[in-house]
């Protein structure tokens, strides 16, 4: 009885979408809101409120782990790992990065930002040796990031802000997915919203930085680019949309082709409203791509120019790739998974 009801439990529903079979499970339920995912040693880590921090295996969702990384009731809407160690920062000032070691579990505040104006949108591993922490900036406008640089400082810093691009008045991110920043071999890009969205990008080889206009939706505190993601130096796709006015669908994706440097506009008043997290398919050279917001999921076959609805779960905020053909999604209260038979 008690293994039929566990079955029972775990699996939502099952069914095709224009021939595309579609079977959904429940790995994790808890009073959490997810933001953050990393998969590692096939398990789903995650980060949230409640200063709560996890896994749930994706073999057997009875085997999960918890922990507190603070007495204080901390929001986390970040999460990063290289080989050794995840890290996540607090989203508000104080800003508080912890270390949480993947074999031990053990924890420690390894940066504290004090500045008034600390908000960390993101947070994200270009490798093992290099990480960066994207926060909305301080006073003087100046684009704002912590760096982890192994084969340098070896430890998590702010950067000087010298030479650095700035932001406009009113122009921030969202702390939507932790997935407003992408990295390939040669760059990182990093999206802005609100009064202005823009892409900014640095070139890894020389520490060089180039900032890109968008078409996006953009001029309000709740509108622009939410969450990009790109395949290898070229293409790359960025959704979003106005929060405030979720079924709003018009600029609200686009894609490039050149590096980030042009965006295309993509499915204007073709698509159902705001998303806050897309991710392209493993392996599909960009033309299978994933996007979710708050009041649905969709899936694109042709990098993005139109798209088709396969789920309406509400409340789900983030998404990554475990396989081909496996997607997890988190998000108020619970934690999915999604198998996809394209």
């Amino acid at each position: 009885m008690l293994k039929k009801s566990i079955v029972s439990l775990l699996i939502i529903s099952a069914f095709c979408v224009n021939g595309q079979q579609v079977k959904t499970e429940i790995l994790l339920e808890d009073k959490i809101s997810i933001r953050a995912l990393e998969i590692w040693d096939h398990k789903v880590w995650y980060s949230g409120t409640e200063s709560k921090l996890g896994y749930v295996s994706l073999v057997d969702a009875r085997d999960k782990k918890q922990m507190v990384l603070s007495d204080e009731k901390l929001q986390f809407r970040t999460l990063g790992q290289n080989k050794t160690d995840f890290y996540a920062i607090t989203i508000e000032s104080p800003a508080l990065m912890f270390k949480i070691n993947k074999r031990t579990l053990a924890k420690q505040v390894v940066l504290r930002d004090t500045a008034k104006t600390a908000f960390y949108d993101a947070l994200h591993f270009v490798n093992d040796d290099l990480g960066y922490a994207f926060s909305d900036p301080d006073t003087d406008l100046n684009l704002k990031l912590a760096v982890f640089n192994r084969k340098g400082k070896n430890q998590w810093y702010i950067t000087d802000q010298k030479g650095k691009p700035k932001m406009n008045k009113g122009e921030a991110a969202f702390a939507a997915s932790n997935s407003n920043m992408a990295s390939s071999k040669n760059y990182l890009w990093i999206a802005s919203g609100g009064a202005t969205s823009r892409i900014f990008r640095l070139d890894l080889r020389n520490e060089s930085w180039s900032v890109f206009n968008t078409p996006f939706i953009q001029g309000s505190s709740s509108q622009g680019i939410y969450a990009i993601d790109f395949y290898k130096d070229k293409f790359g796709i960025a959704v979003g949309g106005d929060y405030t006015k979720q079924s709003e669908n018009i600029n609200n994706i686009a894609t490039t082709i050149d590096g980030g440097q042009t965006w295309t506009v993509q499915a204007s008043g073709k698509n159902r409203g705001y998303k806050s997290c897309v991710k392209i398919r493993p392996r599909s050279g960009g033309k299978d791509i994933i996007a979710v917001g708050d009041q649905n999921v969709e899936l694109s076959r042709d990098f993005g120019k139109t798209w088709t609805t396969i789920s309406n779960e509400k409340g789900l905020y983030v998404c990554e790739w475990t396989d081909r053909n496996t997607i997890i999604f988190a998000g108020k209260g619970r934690i999915l998974k999604m198998n996809l038979k394209l």
